[in-house]
């Protein structure tokens, strides 16, 4: 994007944060540092009526290896809504439509998710949206060694990415970072009594009991997307006025990462854009 563009985007983003909070954050996207711009893919909605921006959510890639293999994953990241919008339907959007998209146009290739939260509603809304997630409050999904390896490797690699420090400590077992407010994010660290809770008590209950608020203590959820979870999500969180027009968004994605390949492939003798025709020539190698 152009500077200027970027500009106006961290402004709008500052200013759903100050509504939010009553107070600035300054790490991840938010602190307008280049590299981590670089490495973010941002949601933001505005109000149809008055364009003022009303909630956003900032991604971050993560380059991590799985297996021997090197794998992109995908952190959840911040989430802000402005308080006169939160009960106006837009966590499907926030937390689940970017990364379906995302999902299709990588292929419809796994992709590796990450969480960072102490706030009921939160662990619950990612649990119900991705059904691989690990912790779970709502089923008794398995820690897996590519959840153990891909959590290990975040620790290990990206703290930066969700604002905790190097001396917080990590709980391979539940998947706990204990002392987590002290990189960054130290606004946003809440008691028991401030945390937005969850409509189903068992996502309340589990935080609750494995988490120390007055220490200040988040769970890390990984969970895997893949397709069977994607269709779960645009069958049971999308809205089904919203449900036409987001399968339409994603047939025409499936048609330039699915379709078109394909075609390219099966016709080898014609050069298409950048893809060269096979021939003798272009099949020598040094």
């Amino acid at each position: 994007m152009p500077q200027a563009d970027i500009e106006n985007l961290l402004t709008d983003m500052r200013s759903v944060v100050s509504r939010s909070l009553d107070q600035s954050l300054d790490y991840g996207v938010l602190s307008g540092d280049p590299e981590r711009l670089r490495q973010a893919i941002v949601t933001i909605l505005y109000d149809r009526k008055d364009g003022q921006p009303v909630a956003f959510n900032a991604l971050s890639l993560m380059p991590l290896e799985l297996r021997g293999q090197p794998v992109e994953a995908v952190h959840l990241g911040l989430v802000m809504v402005d308080p006169r919008y939160r009960t106006q339907g837009l966590s499907w959007i926030l937390y689940g439509l970017t990364c379906v998209l995302l999902f299709v146009r990588r292929g419809m290739r796994p992709l590796w998710l990450s969480n960072v939260t102490q706030v009921p509603s939160i662990v619950g809304k990612v649990a119900e949206a991705f059904p691989s997630a690990y912790p779970n409050p709502f089923s008794e999904s398995r820690r897996s060694y590519d959840h153990l390896s891909i959590a290990r490797q975040i620790m290990q690699q990206q703290r930066h990415v969700f604002g905790v420090g190097p001396e917080a400590g990590f709980d391979e077992q539940r998947f706990v970072i204990a002392n987590a407010y002290t990189g960054g994010s130290d606004n946003l660290m809440k008691t028991w009594d401030q945390a937005p809770k969850h409509r189903d008590e068992r996502a309340n209950a589990l935080c609750l009991t494995e988490l120390d608020y007055n220490r200040g203590d988040d769970f890390l959820q990984i969970a895997r997307l893949d397709l069977p979870n994607a269709r779960g999500f645009l069958l049971k969180e999308v809205p089904r006025r919203s449900l036409p027009a987001i399968v339409y968004r994603l047939l025409f994605l499936s048609l330039g990462y699915g379709v078109l390949p394909l075609l390219y492939w099966l016709t080898p003798s014609q050069a298409m854009g950048e893809l060269r025709p096979r021939s003798s020539q272009h099949g020598k190698t040094k």
